[in-house]
């Protein structure tokens, strides 16, 4: 894949993810008894980068998505929270993506990440806050991220199957993964 169409591809994913961000900020949280509960719905632009591009590149796209969401509406405690939990979310499914997809689906790896997303957060608020009794929400929001992470995922696998162009670019992902990883092989 030539430099500009990868970068075209990139900037594409990110303008799709802070729009969607920056909708889902403006929808009334629908769970009065989990404060800051969220469907993480740009988390599906997350899950396509990893399916469709290199790690540096969905890490940049990321960072990206993050840093320009949070200019266009958010604070800097929007920021941290979403860094961390998107960084650790991020990181989880890398590794569980590793395992391979004989061992888990695409659903199950944006499980991993709504799960993650969540725990990171958790983990940055107890630091704010400078009490562990934060992480007493982690069972609702554990469930509830869960379940995002389910639906994100199914939709992601959708996409990915049926969008012509996400399937060329996860096509040339693979090839050029598998012809980086020859030794694997």
């Amino acid at each position: 894949m030539d430099k500009n169409r990868r970068l075209i591809f990139i900037a594409l994913l990110v303008a799709q993810g802070v729009v969607i961000g920056l909708i889902e900020n403006m929808i009334p949280y629908p769970f009065a008894f989990a404060p800051g509960a969220k469907l993480g719905l740009s988390n599906l632009i997350t899950i396509i980068a990893i399916f469709t591009m290199p790690k540096k590149d969905s890490f940049t796209l990321v960072w990206m998505r993050l840093i320009l969401t949070t200019l266009l509406g958010g604070t800097t405690s929007t920021f941290l929270y979403s860094m961390s939990g998107a960084m650790l979310s991020y990181g989880g499914m890398l590794l569980v993506k590793t395992l391979g997809p004989k061992r888990v689906s695409i659903i199950g790896i944006s499980a991993t990440g709504g799960f993650l997303h969540n725990v990171g957060q958790l983990v940055t608020a107890s630091v704010i806050a400078g009490s562990a009794n934060v992480m007493l929400y982690l069972p609702i929001l554990s469930f509830l991220g869960i379940l995002s992470g389910l639906a994100i995922g199914i939709a992601a696998n959708f996409l990915l199957v049926r969008v012509d162009t996400l399937r060329r670019f996860q096509l040339d992902y693979e090839r050029q993964s598998h012809k980086d990883h020859w030794y694997l092989n």
